[in-house]
């Protein structure tokens, strides 16, 4: 049985490696350890960045003024990537993220990024009615509280530093980090305590 014909748009992909590897711009290591960091990559690491940011105020000015070497220091490495910029949440803002044009995303701290996110749907309701597409992710915000929609282009990506929950006095930073998800990251969702603990 033959082998079926690769799409013309991986061909091209494999033509282009190939030429890179022939002229020695890169090499295959470079190739296999570039994807094994992305498939490392996980909102894990932006959560533990942001548990970290709500226990240590000088970590907190690191992320916030430059989230690429936060990164860094976290042990991501940042090579290649666009910059990242960290965007605070406070009482009277809430930042939502979305790329307009198609689905750039911090992958390097956040993993690969969901389908609904990379949808047109999301790209185009995120800008017109941002309230309306949190409402359907069940995150209510305080009245007064203002929304701000950012894009993530090829040259910045963006992810949301949220508010840290009442009640978490004395939790360590992996407790903390237990409450932020990808969702959490890019501002379609708050952190929210266990049910047990908010019922308290």
């Amino acid at each position: 049985m033959s082998t079926p014909a690769r799409p013309e748009s991986l061909a091209r992909l494999d033509r282009l490696v190939a030429a890179l590897i022939a002229k020695g711009i890169v090499t295959e290591s470079d190739l296999v350890e570039a994807q094994a960091r992305t498939d490392r990559a996980s909102p894990e690491v932006g959560a533990r960045m942001v548990a970290r940011a709500w226990l240590d105020p000088d970590w907190r000015r690191l992320l916030l003024g430059n989230g690429a070497e936060a990164a860094e220091h976290m042990g991501v490495s940042m090579a290649g990537a666009p910059p990242l910029g960290v965007l605070e949440d406070t009482a009277t803002l809430h930042h939502l993220v979305v790329c307009t044009l198609c689905s750039c995303y911090p992958r390097a701290v956040l993993g690969y990024p969901p389908s609904w996110y990379k949808s047109f749907e999301y790209r185009s309701r995120a800008v017109r009615d941002p309230r309306g597409v949190l409402a359907e992710w069940g995150t209510t915000l305080a009245a007064g509280c203002r929304v701000r929609v950012v894009d993530s282009t090829a040259d910045y990506r963006w992810m949301v530093l949220p508010m840290r929950p009442a009640g978490t006095e004395g939790w360590s930073e992996d407790q903390l980090a237990a409450l932020v998800t990808r969702d959490v990251l890019v501002g379609v969702a708050l952190p929210r305590l266990p049910v047990a603990l908010a019922a308290e």
